[in-house]
């Protein structure tokens, strides 16, 4: 198969969808790869290095949408790219089409295109090319957070988060113990950090707690200890996801004007709409905003702040679902792994994810695949 990797024109965005060695797994396998013209720049990948390996360079966005038949990014689609799709074409990437816009998810159904969404992907309990980018995620907030509790910025709190002798170290409040808050946590801990994991769910509190032996302090979240661990934060981090679902404003406006003068809450959960309801999506290179004076941090695209370690987590993540479908075809890479077609939100002219055509008022399809052997 012919697969196209386009230079990402989201704002910002420095990661590459796939580093060398994976274009390398698919020429090797016998397919064809064009990329983009300096995609992998921003990753610090050369043309040079992607041509050494055996793929094509092509000097428009628009080549690599008309020669491929399947197309692989890193973030959701642009009015421009989507206008720039084939008929039937094989979309791979972050779509996030739940919280997207409603335009673009017409001209995936117009197009009769099968886009796949990397954050729906399932396998057994875990997301599992959505975890790489998670746990970068977890540990940049505890990255960033602490950056801006620093007194260089204007208005914050000027703590050191690990504290001194006689002096408290900070408090990390983290809302959500998945695999972001898991590595937040391990993060913030190793800073020095008093840190406090909220979930409803009791079994990841025990996972947490357990893989961290124990170092924090885990609470059932509801709406009373969640208002208090607001409260009592110097950096609120927020973990949440619901899967392929707009994420709930779980953190009020009225909870964040309790908060200490000079905090900062970082809202790792923007790309789904974010779980605080004073945040926005703001951009790496203007990542805060001060509302109720809280430090807001709310940069969708966390992981393009380290963009080579991100695009090979990426990579390694999302190859071997790439290859699936090269090597096998659509149907049957669909047939062979159920967790795979969970990640299917459009195919042949339909909307197949029932949460998305609800949100859209739009007509849901089941996805019906039938074996070619």
């Amino acid at each position: 198969m012919i697969i196209g990797i386009p230079k990402d024109s989201q704002l910002e965005e420095k990661r590459v969808a796939l580093v060398p060695a994976g274009v390398h797994s698919l020429v090797e396998a016998g397919h064809t790869v064009f990329i983009e013209t300096n995609a992998g720049k921003c990753s610090n990948f050369s043309d040079e290095e992607y041509e050494k390996v055996g793929a094509k360079i092509v000097y428009s966005k628009e080549e690599v949408f008309q020669r491929a038949e399947i197309i692989v990014k890193i973030s959701h689609l642009s009015i421009e790219e989507a206008e720039l799709l084939q008929e039937n074409q094989i979309v791979l990437s972050s779509l996030h089409l739940a919280v997207g816009r409603k335009e673009i998810l017409d001209k995936l159904i117009e197009k009769k295109v099968t886009a796949i969404s990397y954050e729906l992907i399932e396998r057994e309990d875990h997301l599992p090319v959505l975890q790489s980018m998670s746990e970068i995620a977890g540990q940049l907030a505890v990255h960033v957070g602490e950056r801006y509790l620093c007194s260089d910025t204007k208005g914050s709190r000027g703590i050191l988060m690990g504290g001194i002798t006689g002096v408290a170290p900070a408090a990390i409040v983290i809302l959500g113990a998945g695999v972001v808050g898991l590595n937040a946590a391990r993060s913030a801990l190793g800073r020095g950090a008093q840190v406090i994991v909220l979930d409803k769910d009791l079994p990841r509190l025990q996972r947490i707690e357990n893989l961290l032996s124990k170092q924090i302090t885990t609470v059932k979240a509801n709406p009373y200890t969640i208002a208090r661990g607001v409260k009592f934060a110097d950096i609120l981090i927020c973990a949440v996801q619901v899967k392929g679902e707009k994420t709930p404003h779980l953190v009020t406006e009225e909870m964040v004007k309790t908060m200490k003068k000079g905090a900062v809450i970082v809202d790792v959960s923007i790309d789904q709409g974010g779980c605080v309801e004073t945040s926005y999506p703001t951009t790496i290179s203007d990542p805060i905003f001060i509302k109720h004076d809280v430090i807001h941090y709310c940069v969708p695209n966390m992981p393009a702040m380290v963009s080579r370690t991100a695009s090979y987590g990426l990579t390694n993540a999302s190859i071997e679902y790439i290859l699936k479908i090269a090597n096998n075809g659509l149907t049957e890479a669909i047939l062979a792994d159920k967790g795979f077609a969970q990640g299917i939100c459009t195919h042949n002219g339909y909307c197949t994810n029932e949460t998305i055509a609800e949100t859209f008022n739009l007509e849901f399809r089941r996805l019906h695949f039938f074996s070619n052997n």
